[in-house]
């Protein structure tokens, strides 16, 4: 065969004899050469590695954004014109920018990296009739593999012959159950991959028995290969503040050169000369042009990646931080992110007594019966006893401690039933030594029952668990239809229902004699299963309704285990909220019909990997900005695609980890709510910096154009100014980065997607103090001329004005909507220590040799200095006038 057939191919809907005939593979394996040949034919069993990134283009990926390049226009034309110290500085605050984002980025892991990691290992393969292992990079299609519990799948292949074998998925699927395999039935060719029993899937896990398959697929052709297809296909989508500040910039890169050439035209038409042109436009553009934005975001960004970083969220890409705090939906997957990824046992059903709730989460032997809000009675508890030391004894796992931690191996659901007994000061090996085994009838999946036969002084009991329909019917006294209606309702609760037996019997059973001689048991009762929620996830996700996040959950689980999952979360009621994989299959024609199918559901079931993106992209097609959570390697391509996408640090793969932006250190869903208020605040934070920068440029720009009107010299110097933006007023956007976040912050709904940076009051708050500023500025230079200054001394003095304005202004900053005098002075230290350096680096700056002369300043009188830092004060007046007429209104 082509490759291109074999791709094609729907290799689970083919019998192991078509397989093998289709892929002119024998018994006796392939032969050396056969496998070199379809080798250099297929390619190896590996996935393409991208060359990741070095550290120069990491640096000049700092330099792609719209506010830079209209720096470094600023800057040529300085150098143009002989202005090299303007220049200087411009390239000074862009280095400081691009060392600080280059030293954030370069911690990034390559996702492909991982997926190569997790199908590289020793394999057992058939070649020239003998079995010997290989490396996984060497297999192909056609090869014969063999295969037992414990061993990690190499490539997708079809089953030819199976014991008992038990796969995990959860990490390609988000099935948490182990999932049975049968080499003879036949599937349809639609099948799901979830569903597919006839395969075996790279990167899952043999958790029991023995398989012998051949290789169908292997590479980029598996089904983690068209993950890792998928996430290079992928774009990752921009976060709303990248959105926002690109928006921004764009407006005050058009609205500086606007004016910029409005006021050179009308100087060259006044006839002066073309060199003072230059001078002035630069000195505007300076103004105009918020400098320190760049500095100011990353700085912003990086202190809110500290703080996420204490509360367990670890950034990967800076942009992120605001970014989650932006999100109108967390679309989360369950296993393993909304629930603990650990088979438990949450409720028995005992005959004459009842539910009983088992409470504790997860594999560790704590948790406490309950009975109708009560602990067990005397009887009660007797009756839970003999069905946990029956679960524990018909049971193939292993449940210990080592060095302080808990280790588990084997089937989960005889995990569970060890727990169960751990729950109840049982345990297998003392159970064992009392009651020991002599002989047993495994688990199969066409037996669907499990056995024991255990020694009892000197009769053998048999204990027995499985499902209701093959149970029952073993034992008496009892109403089975009764018993099954029971066991029906706790399956509608989303469990999965086991009964549990035990009884005297005359000898070992071999499989085969059991099926008839397994009679006369006592029913002890049913054992409901399901993977629990995490402890912490119901606050967390009230909390996000709460912010006015909506919370989603993907996962490629079963309907009704999904629906019982979010009816505890209160994200769905019933099954209409529910959509599954195939119902989006059959409406891939109808993109809009799957988009209002998508828009009106709280679950989403049985779906697989490249659904979960369409998933994304619907809802990102309605106006949202998605935030993705997963830990498996089903969830990378949507993850990737996201505007945020969340991995969990722990008990995630290596492939979740690189495919997303943010990684939650302790798997705790409650932590995305952390970030949320943390990325909120940061995005608080940049507004401030934005409203400081803004309105101290607006106040330069009107304080020249009122110079000009009025045939004033220049007020101010290019390099002054760039002095004010840069190191006095850089000193102190910085600290603001550092405030605290306003009160109640997370009772606030997000942001509307199109809100722009510059809304309303912003918008007004900029004009108003940047008016104020300009005014006074200019009405305190004309009057300096006047009073008979020197042209250099009105300039020295209205420049230590400006740096006054700059540190009162920054405190009307600290919060757009309450007042400087309900805010602790010493809440934000960083602020205070930054408005005393920035005030002292330009005083001392007055009396340093070389530096005044390039800023043209000169000391002042104390007297001077005092009348100047009274005037500034005026504006904390004006802005608490404002904030008082102006309330919030906000939510």
């Amino acid at each position: 065969m082509h490759p291109e057939q074999i791709a094609s191919t729907l290799w689970h809907a083919r019998s192991a004899a078509e397989s093998l005939a289709l892929l002119e593979a024998g018994a006796d394996g392939l032969s050396t050469a056969e496998a070199d040949a379809r080798r250099a034919e297929f390619g190896r069993n590996v996935l393409p590695r991208p060359k990741p990134r070095g550290v120069l283009l990491v640096y000049f990926t700092q330099f792609k954004s719209p506010l830079i390049y209209l720096l470094l226009a600023a800057a040529v034309v300085s150098v143009i014109i002989g202005e090299f110290t303007d220049a200087a500085f411009v390239f000074a605050v862009l280095q400081i920018n691009a060392v600080i984002g280059t030293i954030q980025e370069w911690k990034a892991e390559s996702s492909a990296e991982a997926l190569q990691a997790l199908i590289h290992h020793q394999v057992v393969a058939r070649r020239d009739g003998v079995n010997q292992a290989i490396d996984s990079d060497d297999l192909v299609p056609g090869d014969i593999i063999a295969l037992e519990s414990g061993a990690l799948v190499p490539a997708d292949a079809r089953l030819l012959k199976e014991n008992d074998v038990k796969v995990d998925e959860s990490l390609l699927t988000g099935e948490s159950v182990p999932v049975g395999r049968d080499a003879e039935i036949r599937l349809a060719e639609q099948t799901v991959v979830g569903d597919r029993r006839t395969m075996l899937h790279a990167g899952t896990t043999v958790l029991s028995g023995r398989a012998e398959a051949v290789v169908t697929q292997t590479g980029l052709h598996t089904e983690v290969g068209r993950i890792a297809q998928a996430l290079a296909g992928t774009r990752t989508a921009p976060t709303p503040f990248v959105v926002r500040l690109e928006r921004f910039t764009r407006v005050v890169g058009f609205v500086v050169i606007a004016a910029v050439a409005v006021l050179a035209a009308a100087l060259y038409a006044k006839g002066m000369a073309v060199a003072e042109i230059f001078f002035l436009c630069v000195a505007l553009a300076v103004s105009a042009i918020p400098e320190g934005l760049p500095v100011a975001i990353t700085v912003a960004l990086t202190v809110a990646s500290a703080r996420m970083a204490k509360r367990n969220v670890i950034v990967r890409r800076l942009p992120a931080v605001e970014g989650l705090g932006a999100c109108t939906i967390i679309a989360s997957d369950k296993t393993g992110t909304l629930t603990c990824n650990e088979l438990t046992i949450n409720r028995l059903w005992l005959p004459q007594i009842g539910n009983v709730l088992v409470h504790g989460r997860g594999y560790l032997p704590e948790g406490e019966m309950e009975i109708d809000g009560s602990a067990p009675d005397e009887n009660a508890a007797a009756a839970i006893k003999r069905i946990a030391t029956a679960g524990a004894l018909a049971n193939e796992a292993t449940l210990r401690f080592e060095n302080g931690q808990l280790h588990h191996f084997g089937d989960t659901v005889d995990v569970a039933f060890l727990t169960l007994a751990g729950k109840n000061a049982l345990d297998r090996p003392t159970l064992l030594d009392r009651f020991p085994e002599i002989g047993a009838v495994p688990y199969e999946s066409a037996r669907r029952y499990a056995a024991t036969f255990n020694r009892d002084g000197e009769g053998i009991l048999a204990h027995v668990k499985g499902a209701a329909e093959k149970i029952l019917p073993m034992c008496d006294w009892i109403d089975r239809d009764v018993m099954l209606a029971e066991a029906d309702k706790m399956a509608a609760d989303g469990l999965r229902v086991l009964a549990v037996a035990v009884g005297e019997v005359d000898g070992v059973m071999t499989p085969e004699a059991a099926e008839g001689r397994l009679n006369g048991l006592t029913f002890l009762g049913f054992a409901g299963l399901m993977d629990p929620l995490r402890e912490e996830v119901p606050d967390a996700v009230d909390r996000c309704r709460r912010a006015g996040i909506a919370v989603r959950m993907v996962t490629g689980d079963h309907p009704v285990t999904a629906l019982a999952i979010a009816k505890q979360l209160q994200l769905a009621e019933g099954p209409s909220h529910v959509v599954e994989g195939v119902a989006l299959q059959d409406l891939q024609t109808d993109p809009a019909e799957q988009d209002l199918a998508i828009a009106g559901a709280s679950v989403f079931a049985r779906v697989e990997p490249v659904q979960k993106l369409d998933i994304v992209r619907s809802l990102q097609k309605q106006g949202h900005f998605v935030a993705v959570t997963g830990d498996g390697v089903n969830d990378a391509p949507a993850l990737h695609t996201a505007n945020i996408g969340v991995a969990m640090g722990k008990g995630g793969t290596d492939v979740a980890r690189g495919a997303s932006d943010l990684i939650l250190a302790d798997d705790n869903f409650a932590s995305i709510v952390n970030g949320v208020e943390e990325g909120r605040i940061a995005y608080d934070n940049i507004r401030k910096v934005i409203y400081l920068l803004i309105s101290t440029g607006a106040a330069e720009i009107v304080l020249f154009m009122l110079c000009f009107l009025f045939g004033l010299p220049l007020p101010l110097f290019a390099v002054q100014l760039l002095w004010l933006n840069l190191v006095t007023n850089g000193i102190q956007h910085v600290a603001l980065a550092f405030e605290k976040g306003e009160p109640g912050i997370l009772d606030q709904p997000p942001r509307p997607p199109n809100q722009p940076i510059f809304d309303r009051r912003m918008t007004e708050q900029v004009l108003l103090s940047g008016a104020f500023i300009g005014v006074v500025g200019f009405v305190f230079f004309r009057w300096g001329m006047s009073q008979g200054w020197s042209e250099f001394g009105a300039r020295n003095a209205l420049l230590l004005l400006m740096v006054c304005f700059e540190n009162a202004h920054v405190f009307n900053c600290r919060s757009e909507w309450r007042s400087v005098f309900r805010l602790r002075v010493f809440s934000n230290p960083m602020l205070m220590v930054a408005v005393v350096a920035a005030q002292g680096v330009h005083l001392g700056a007055m009396f340093v040799p070389g530096l005044r002369d390039v800023l043209d300043i000169q000391p002042i009188s104390f007297e001077g200095w005092i009348e100047v830092a009274a005037l500034s004060v005026a504006l904390v007046a004006v802005m608490e006038i404002f904030k008082f007429l102006r309330p919030r209104r906000r939510g």
